[in-house]
């Protein structure tokens, strides 16, 4: 599922999506995805796409934040949690140096 949920991301025109491996590094969460949206617009957009492809897959987010306004957005699927950022949250937030622990994969 992990990899489908990026290849969602890549395919909507996300932008610098990396996956961080929380395994051994967090109790809540197995991986983390982050990634950009150039605008709040493509956020809501990203967003809209995502609900489609966790319905489709069967499943019922534990909780999703921040999508009216959409500069970041958080969807928990338990393992899995996906972070949708604009750039100036997500160089604000740094969460790759925050949970710099875990292992990262970089998708071009």
């Amino acid at each position: 599922m992990l990899e489908e949920l990026v290849e969602l991301l890549l395919a909507k025109k996300a932008e610098d999506v990396v996956t961080l491996d929380l395994r051994g590094v967090s109790a809540f969460a197995d991986y983390f995805i982050i990634s950009s949206a150039e605008t709040t617009k493509q956020s809501k957009a990203l967003v809209e796409s995502l609900n489609e492809k966790i319905a489709s897959l069967g499943i019922a987010p534990y909780g999703v934040e921040g999508e009216e306004d959409a500069r970041w957005v958080l969807y928990d699927l338990g393992d899995i949690v996906i972070h949708i950022f604009t750039p100036e949250l997500r160089a604000f937030y740094d969460l790759e140096s925050l949970w710099s622990q875990a292992k990262k994969k970089v998708y071009l």
